[in-house]
């Protein structure tokens, strides 16, 4: 009776870990989800600010060679 009363804690203790396992393991996976979905939300930004940045300095680059050509005519 002894034995079999042992192996019911084993068996208990057993689960219980399994339990605690599951739950850390749901929780690191819930964080590591949360990661990634930081990252893809800063990848969007990141993007969006490169798209600024390439607009801007296309603008720039077009007021350049504008002033450049006008100034060019302007001497001959």
């Amino acid at each position: 009776m002894q034995d079999s009363n042992e192996i019911k804690e084993l068996l208990v203790e057993l689960r219980d870990v399994q339990r605690e396992h599951l739950a850390e393991y749901r929780k690191v996976t819930q964080r590591s989800l949360e990661l990634q979905q930081e990252a893809v939300t800063r990848q969007a930004q990141i993007g969006n600010l490169y798209r600024r940045v390439i607009i801007a300095c296309t603008i720039l680059v077009v007021f350049v060679v504008a002033a450049i050509l006008y100034l060019m005519s302007r001497l001959s």
